[in-house]
């Protein structure tokens, strides 16, 4: 345990310094980390015994953000569907073509690229003030949730929330997760309307905008902790790798983030 709270807080610190530093340096931050978490998604459903076809997804990490500086966040759609074109090229003339092996290249595709694309999106915005402040709820809102449902679920019990994934989890967990993710976000909403001043607020949520995203963002938040606990079942393992002492690889510390970076990049794009 005190390992595992060493390792947590020296992540917490390393994540302030990289919202203080230019932009640039949280993107390219984020790239790597997405990196380390495409890899162990790729390497988990190698040991389940899937043909994957990974270097489409990797070409596309590597030219993602220089493609999002100079031109536009929504050059990620485009990106990605052309990953996904050449996957499925490249498995439909295999001599023994697979649905089952193309669909296993396509999950770390949608459910770890894509994310983690938009957490780089969110990080080239343009205006460090409204970065950060996004930054802070696509973090801070699964992370609290977690963290919340960790406490709650083991000081109440009660029912399971989803045993054939994951066992320990319960339904009691679940609400008191919710509940951390919507005080999160209401947190950082104070924060900014303390430090930010009017020209940095007219560009950020209203008191009602964060509230939902607190509350949306617990829920898909969950939902990617959940997804990633059906991976490593069908992958028989209990972490995607070792990289951090006490908490797994870099997906099981990203795995509800990923999913919340998806919905501040929807909220980003048509809301914004």
């Amino acid at each position: 345990m005190k390992q595992r709270i060493i390792t947590g807080v020296l992540l917490i610190l390393l994540l302030v310094v990289l919202l203080w530093l230019p932009d640039w340096c949280m993107a390219l931050a984020t790239l790597i980390g997405i990196g380390f978490a495409v890899w162990e998604e790729y390497h988990a459903l190698a040991l389940a015994g899937h043909r994957v076809v990974s270097w489409p997804t990797w070409v596309a990490l590597l030219v993602s953000t220089p493609l999002t500086y100079f031109l536009d966040v929504r050059i990620i759609i485009p990106l990605l569907a052309g990953a996904m074109l050449v996957m499925v090229m490249h498995i439909l003339f295999r001599a023994e073509p697979d649905l089952v092996d193309l669909s296993m290249s396509a999950l770390p595709l949608l459910t770890v690229a894509l994310p983690g694309l938009s957490l780089v999106a969110l990080a080239l915005v343009g205006q460090k003030a409204v970065e950060v402040v996004l930054l802070s709820l696509t973090f801070s809102v699964p992370l609290m949730g977690d963290m919340m449902a960790l406490f709650v679920g083991s000081a109440v019990g009660g029912p399971k929330l989803c045993p054939a994934v994951s066992p320990k989890k319960t339904i009691s967990g679940s609400l008191g997760g919710l509940l951390g993710s919507v005080i999160a976000a209401m947190a950082v909403c104070g924060i900014a309307a303390l430090t930010c001043n009017a020209q940095t607020l007219a560009k950020l949520p209203a008191w009602w905008e964060y509230l939902l995203l607190g509350f949306f963002g617990g829920l898909v938040g969950q939902i990617g902790d959940l997804f990633a606990s059906l991976v490593k079942r069908h992958s028989g393992i209990k972490d995607f790798s070792n990289l951090f002492p006490g908490h797994g690889g870099m997906l099981d510390r990203l795995d509800s983030v990923l999913f919340m970076a998806v919905l501040m990049y929807c909220y980003r794009l048509f809301a914004v």
